[in-house]
């Protein structure tokens, strides 16, 4: 089912316009938070179109990735605000801590493996949240983690041209399924390692 082509074909769109700089800042900041489609298929055809530009825009990429990344951040922050009272009233306020303590001594590897794969930021950016991660770790490990791999992204088109970048279109579909089915296998893990940690 090509549900993401269509999608993908409309970032390429953004590419070309004239605002393309503030449509790739945008597209980052949204898709740490909810937005599905990962900004790198609008980063590969502007460093196509302008390679000696590489670098600032995996920069501004990187950047914007990890503001929004904050703004999940909050959102995870924010939930928790209405959630830990319900989270107490049903006894699990032991396994909430478990879990928070875990997030707290892997966070910041967590966040760095999780910005420069395919699993999904924003799910890492709520629960960091949601558990409230050490705002200092959690920057650092998205600006180390989503910083490797846009500059890696803009370091492969800018070495291997349109070919590389056909290669990433002929393959999005497939790619935004994986990254759905990441994103629920991270929800589900978080989940269960909540309750695991209040057994």
């Amino acid at each position: 089912m090509r549900l993401f082509r269509p999608i993908y074909d409309r970032v390429l769109e953004w590419s070309r316009h004239r605002n393309a700089h503030r449509y790739l800042a945008g597209l980052s900041f949204a898709e740490a938070t909810f937005f599905p489609v990962p900004p790198d298929v609008m980063l590969a055809p502007m460093v196509l179109a302008d390679r000696d530009r590489a670098w600032r825009l995996a920069g501004l990429t990187t950047v914007a990735s990890v503001i929004g990344g904050l703004a999940g951040y909050l959102i995870g922050w924010l939930a928790l605000e209405v959630v830990l009272p319900l989270v107490e009233r049903f006894g699990y306020l032991d396994a909430y801590a478990a879990a928070t303590g875990l997030f707290e001594t892997w966070g910041i590897a967590f966040v760095i493996v999780a910005g420069f794969t395919p699993i999904p930021f924003k799910i890492i950016t709520i629960a960091g949240g949601a558990l409230l991660m050490p705002l200092p770790g959690f920057i650092v490990g998205s600006l180390v983690g989503r910083g490797a791999r846009f500059f890696l992204v803009a370091a492969l088109i800018r070495a291997g041209g349109e070919r590389m970048a056909d290669h990433l279109r002929d393959r999005i579909d497939l790619i935004g399924w994986i990254v759905v089915a990441l994103a629920v296998v991270a929800a589900i893990a978080i989940v269960l390692s909540g309750g695991a940690a209040g057994d």
